[in-house]
């Protein structure tokens, strides 16, 4: 199968530019192809992953990806998807959070011998000359029709920057300037990118009197078409210091019913016919299936070692017997929990069950909440040191799914 054909069956690809052109180029040729990263956070997220997956995909069937680290776009920030402008970062927060990515990206693809490629467009970018860049790139696209675009479209009635119009000229000469160093002649990106995926193309075929293509990807949403990658707490981080590896495993363990085939689908390598076995799987049958997607994904991001211990530490919380394992754990003071001790409420806050003391308040009340599994029965209860087993460790539980656990 050509790597289209992957793509196409795992249910990755939402749009193309030239599909027949694409297919028969992937078909019959080695590849350069694109996919770019703003480093807007210091981590990657689960948004991430799933173009990092078809990235993976594309190099196993033997075409050369270029990771484009957007050190220069997040200078503007991308309108697209969002209500408001982005938060203005500055470069030092920039190029960390950028070696931060490097650091994870280096994890999915293979850069050994050239056969992958990882760039920085501040390269590039930051040191442009503003009128000659207006001159040779801007003449090239119509206002008009950028207007109609949906990254911008979605902004014009709250108000969009001027900033923020420049992005899909710089993300088009992106394209561009690939192309002319390294022949690369495809972009992909989720579905969210294809006005400035368009763009780029375009600019190409204008500037060059050369092919260029491009590809969007599916977003990850839930049933309800809401991103998902998304806790009480915020974001499912990649790094493991921000999204401990078994809180990771426990978010795809806990996806819902209807979601499960199509993540094992794009988010694990597993052979399709084993996906479309799991995915059949029917009510507590299920299950199966949410454990394999959960060890799955966390082996490939965090190590199949952690992974293991990440599945272990949810069993053992399922069946009551906790053990250490990867459960998200903070180290507390023994002074805290001397003298009065701590209140459930704030104990539930700190470790960051709820998120706000009314709403601690009603998961104790409704009898969501136990203490070293036994339950909590009102909201004067209080912790203290005694209730620390001999090895210095006390486990919360919130509801079926939340766990943490203190320790002196």
């Amino acid at each position: 199968m050509s790597a289209y054909d992957v793509l196409m069956e795992r249910g990755f690809i939402e749009q193309t530019t030239h599909e027949k052109e694409i297919k028969e180029l992937l078909e019959n040729e080695k590849v350069t192809f694109y996919i770019g990263f703003d480093p807007t956070a210091d981590s990657l997220t689960v948004g991430h992953f799933l173009p990092v997956m078809a990235m993976a995909h594309m190099q196993r069937a033997g075409h050369r990806p270029i990771i484009l680290i957007g050190g220069g776009t997040t200078m503007v920030g991308d309108p697209t998807g969002k209500s408001d402008m982005r938060k203005m970062m500055t470069k030092d927060q920039i190029n960390s959070n950028a070696e931060r990515f490097k650091e994870q990206l280096s994890k999915f693809i293979d850069f050994e011998d050239d056969k992958a490629i990882m760039v920085n467009n501040a390269d590039w970018l930051l040191d442009l000359n503003y009128v000659d860049f207006l001159r040779e790139i801007g003449v090239n696209f119509s206002v008009n029709r950028m207007l109609t675009a949906e990254c911008y479209k979605s902004r014009m009635e709250k108000g969009l920057t001027f900033l923020e119009f420049n992005y899909m000229l710089m993300q088009s000469y992106d394209f561009l300037a690939l192309n002319r160093e390294y022949n690369c002649s495809l972009q992909l990106g989720g579905n969210d990118q294809w006005s400035n995926i368009l763009g780029g193309v375009e600019l190409i075929r204008r500037k060059e009197q050369k092919p260029a293509f491009g590809m969007t990807f599916k977003l990850l949403t839930t049933s309800e078409g809401k991103k998902m990658g998304k806790t009480e707490k915020g974001a499912v981080w990649l790094d493991k210091a921000k999204t401990t590896p078994y809180e990771f495993y426990q978010y795809w363990r806990n996806v819902e019913d209807a979601k499960v085939q199509e993540c094992l689908s794009l988010l694990t390598f597993l052979p399709m016919d084993e996906v479309n076995r799991l995915g059949a799987l029917k009510d507590a049958e299920i299950n199966k299936a949410k454990e394999v997607l959960a060890f799955e994904i966390t082996k490939i991001v965090h190590g199949e070692e952690i992974a293991k211990q990440a599945m272990e530490a949810a069993k053992s919380l399922f069946t009551g017997g906790a053990k250490s394992g990867s459960i998200p754990t903070t180290e507390v003071m023994k002074d805290e929990f001397e003298g009065e001790g701590m209140d459930i409420i704030s104990a539930l806050i700190k470790a960051k069950l709820v998120p706000t003391r009314s709403e601690g308040r009603r998961m104790v009340q409704q009898g969501g909440v136990r203490v070293n599994d036994i339950k909590v029965d009102g909201i004067d209860r209080v912790i203290t040191v005694e209730d620390f087993k001999e090895d210095g460790t006390l486990l919360i539980k919130k509801g079926k799914k939340g766990f943490h656990q203190f320790k002196i």
